[in-house]
């Protein structure tokens, strides 16, 4: 049996929908289908009632529900058990943060919340937005920082994960300066001489955001994709060089900008409008409710910069 197995089983209990538990541990409803199907093999009962609508549990399930939410919660318990065993000398907060944030936002706001509570033990995990989302599901971090877009929204279920929205965080194109400090590379560009574009990978959260941004623009852009990867910060080092022009998240080119390395193109381009080639993120927050109720040394931690965080937001100082 795999814990996976256990934690969709008592998703499935709480939701009592497949396709809304498939969704929310971000796998499709098939496969999430198969490991419930895997779990009731192992135990060599149904646990489900599928005869009826919405589903419910069997007898059997039932009395596995409360079972389940038991091992988990032993589970849980022995791994902060076990870590408290390492050589950490203090309670650690594990952060999963996409590549991009964990590079320009994250760093000065634990700055920001270290100011108020003191220094913080902390690891991080820097993944693509989906695989932090699965890193919280499957209890591979204390909490999850990530970007959000009502087009493409982060699947998880208020009623299991808490969230705070941190702030905003604009997505933009952006070109290195040419002669007389204009940009080297312009928009829309035409058929005949496309403009370079450095562009992300089809998975990475902010080629979907710039798919966004391309899909609603005011006319038709004319885009040569020279140069693809799923980094923010290697599409900055390309534009920087000049190579073309790449949509980018403020945080990481305020400094650039600032500096005169890098030119915003909806500034710049011929009749249109400030903001048109601009689209608008949150920046969120999140963790587990479940998870956050231990007693141990480290969730107590996440309970006190939870605290502090929502305090720090309800003055409106939390904006990015």
């Amino acid at each position: 049996m795999e814990l996976k197995w256990l934690e969709d089983f008592v998703s499935l209990a709480e939701t009592r929908s497949f396709s809304r538990s498939a969704e929310s541990r971000h796998v499709t409803q098939p496969a999430f289908s198969r490991r419930i199907q895997a779990l009731e093999a192992w135990l060599g009962t149904e646990l489900i009632d599928r005869s009826v609508y919405p589903t419910r549990l069997t007898a059997a399930g039932q009395v596995f529900y409360e079972q389940a939410l038991a091992m988990l919660s032993q589970f849980h318990e022995a791994r902060a058990l076990l870590r408290g065993h390492t050589a950490t000398p203090q309670a650690t907060i594990e952060f999963a943060v996409p590549h991009t944030l964990s590079l320009t936002y994250f760093p000065r706001w634990l700055q920001r919340i270290e100011a108020q509570m003191g220094p913080i033990h902390t690891r991080l995990r820097a993944l693509n937005v989906h695989d932090a989302a699965l890193a919280l599901v499957e209890g591979g971090c204390d909490l999850m920082m990530a970007y959000h877009h009502p087009s493409h929204p982060i699947a998880l279920d208020p009623a299991r994960y808490d969230m705070l929205t941190l702030g905003n965080e604009p997505i933009s194109p952006f070109s290195a300066p040419g002669r007389a400090g204009r940009p080297r590379h312009t928009l829309p560009g035409s058929a005949e001489t496309p403009t370079p574009y450095l562009t992300y990978t089809p998975n990475a959260y902010l080629g979907r955001m710039t798919e966004v941004i391309l899909a609603n623009a005011p006319e038709r852009l004319y885009l040569d994709r020279l140069y693809e990867t799923d980094m923010a910060e290697g599409l900055k080092a390309m534009a920087l060089a000049g190579h073309g022009i790449a949509f980018l998240p403020y945080s990481a080119v305020e400094e650039a900008v600032a500096d005169g390395k890098l030119i915003r193109l909806d500034r710049a381009t011929r009749g249109t409008p400030e903001g048109q080639l601009t689209l608008t993120m949150e920046i969120r927050l999140y963790r587990d409710k479940l998870a956050a109720k231990g007693d141990d040394a480290r969730q107590i931690l996440v309970r006190q910069l939870w605290d502090v965080v929502s305090e720090e937001l309800a003055h409106g100082a939390g904006a990015a």
